[in-house]
């Protein structure tokens, strides 16, 4: 009774006989607390890192060193060459103009007419020679520079990528086995090397996959004879059509060049691996086991040799091709370069942090859950992808979106903000980009129809459905 007495009392002399004093104080503390309170609810600071509204809209301090006056370039071709990282660069194409508003010359179906060498006909919305201005090209072909310059303005910067032929035709083997009639005939790609002729009839189509495809790809004679006089010539040439060629197992060196020649910012040039295969684990186990896939990649140094020796066109122009690549790197600066391939590693891993799960490890499509975003696939080997980091906010998802796009989907994309379309073709399997996917292996006959729509096939025999209405092409240009 005593302790609740003095209490009571207590709370009478804090109440009232010092009442005004106490609440002065009380108003001061609320007012301080809650000045603190909406700094922090406004700078957010506590609940998560602040993400930039858009990855392409940083400060200069984020995309590395200035590029001093010079301004990017809008009108650009890529030759997408097979089996390079081609699809990686693309996706840098697709991001850079997707965010800038500019028109892409895209194909009817996913590639311009491949394998046939390139007619301006096949790009979608051609009206004849520079009626329309397109500003980016770069799905596949086999080039054929006078029909290319009809498309793309004058001022066009033209580059391409190169690779190893000996890895290149591991990649081709792992991907075309199905497609390349020498590759069918093999149970392994050291049992092609060991004798190409007995599996290779030039008169067969898609064994270009399986010789010389970068001289194939460029627009050269594949089949001709190898001398050092052809093989110059065909060297000359390129260099004539290209401002840059980049190699493909200098992968960010050649982004950084790529970034300075464009005078693009570094964001532009960041990407993720896209339409990579899965490889063998560390630890010498292989995941398809001894008899699966990767043993039939298996070669030995005489079958690597050998490979060189059956694909010595293209082994010519890769060695061509590294040797002035390395000439830019040198005229560049090798510290210069040094830092600046640091700052994309960088670049790279912070956004794959921020956009991606597992820290950016990329996943057999089976495992990612958005079916939107799932590579296509195609040969022995699984074609991985990538999972995007639940709880982005939308502008940062859209972003990190665009770098991990497939390339079949992005193009589709792309294609329906170009062509906005009131219906889409019926059938089932539509993707984005209203085409269907139905794969067979029926030759493509001139003028083929189903069900009052046209039909193109790709490389791998699948045939793109795509409504009559919606095409603003010359026909003929089309067909095969």
């Amino acid at each position: 009774m005593v302790f609740r007495r003095t209490a009571r009392r207590m709370r009478w002399l804090g109440c009232y006989r010092f009442g005004p004093l106490w609440k002065a104080l009380l108003v001061f503390v609320a007012i301080a607390f809650a000045g603190q309170l909406l700094g922090v609810i406004f700078n957010k600071s506590w609940m998560q890192p602040e993400r930039p509204r858009s990855l392409f809209s940083l400060s200069e301090n984020s995309q590395g060193p200035s590029l001093g006056s010079c301004r990017p370039h809008t009108h650009v071709m890529f030759l997408k060459t097979h089996k390079t990282a081609s699809s990686t660069v693309l996706n840098m194409l697709y991001r850079f103009g997707e965010e800038r508003g500019l028109r892409f010359a895209l194909p009817v179906g996913y590639q311009f007419g491949y394998p046939l060498p390139f007619n301006a006909h096949r790009v979608k919305g051609y009206r004849g020679p520079h009626v329309t201005e397109f500003n980016v090209m770069g799905n596949h072909m086999r080039f054929n520079k006078p029909e290319v310059e009809k498309i793309m303005p004058t001022d066009t910067f033209y580059f391409s990528i190169v690779r190893d032929p000996v890895a290149l035709a591991e990649s081709s083997y792992a991907y075309y086995k199905a497609v390349a009639p020498a590759f069918k005939r093999v149970k392994g790609l050291g049992e092609f090397a060991n004798n190409p002729w007995r599996y290779y009839d030039p008169r067969l189509r898609n064994n270009h996959y399986a010789r010389n495809l970068l001289w194939f790809d460029f627009g050269l004679d594949h089949n001709a004879n190898f001398s050092l006089a052809l093989a110059r010539r065909g060297e000359a040439a390129i260099r004539r059509a290209f401002n840059l060629i980049l190699l493909s197992e200098h992968f960010d060196q050649s982004m950084v060049l790529l970034r300075h020649a464009l005078c693009w910012p570094l964001d532009a040039v960041v990407s993720f691996s896209l339409n990579a295969r899965q490889q063998k684990p560390t630890g010498g186990v292989s995941w398809v086991g001894k008899s699966g896939p990767l043993a039939s990649l298996a070669l030995t140094d005489e079958q690597r040799q050998k490979l060189r020796e059956w694909n010595a066109l293209d082994w010519h122009l890769y060695q061509a091709f590294n040797r002035t690549f390395w000439e830019e790197v040198e005229r560049f600066g090798r510290s210069r370069m040094e830092a600046e391939v640091a700052l994309l590693r960088t670049r790279r891993e912070v956004l794959a942090q921020v956009c991606l799960r597992d820290g950016g490890r990329p996943v057999e499509a089976s495992r990612i859950r958005d079916k939107a975003i799932r590579p296509f696939q195609s040969g022995l080997v699984k074609i991985l992808g990538y999972e995007l980091q639940p709880g982005l906010d939308n502008a940062t998802r859209q972003a990190c979106l665009r770098m991990i796009r497939p390339e079949i989907q992005y193009k589709d994309l792309l294609d329906l903000r170009q062509f906005p379309r009131a219906q889409q073709p019926p059938g089932a399997g539509i993707a984005a980009g209203g085409f269907s996917f139905r794969k067979d292996s029926l030759p493509l006959r001139k003028g083929e129809q189903v069900g009052g729509v046209s039909v193109e096939r790709d490389w791998d025999g699948t045939r793109l459905v795509q409504n009559l209405s919606s095409l603003q092409i010359n026909v003929k240009g089309r067909l095969r």
